[in-house]
């Protein structure tokens, strides 16, 4: 059963990582690149938006820690 629950935990590692990287990319990558090439429907630059681009990292951020802290429980 080992092999089967660190593969299980690599999974489940992966799955959270893919999700914090959306996050990273949906909250914080896209209004910086709409609002660097001008597109007339990007967000102004003022503090609700930091704020909010900064929320969406800080949970990227957050669900990748939790996916690094579900890889401590692979067994030898």
């Amino acid at each position: 059963m080992t092999a089967v629950h660190n593969e299980q935990t690599k999974l489940l590692a992966t799955a959270l990582n893919n999700i914090a990287v959306a996050f990273a990319v949906i909250g914080f990558v896209t209004p910086i690149t709409a609002m660097s090439f001008g597109v007339a429907s990007a967000p102004t630059l003022h503090p609700a938006t930091a704020f909010f681009a900064a929320i969406w990292l800080s949970a990227g951020i957050g669900l990748h820690a939790i996916g690094r802290r579900v890889l401590r429980s692979i067994k030898p």
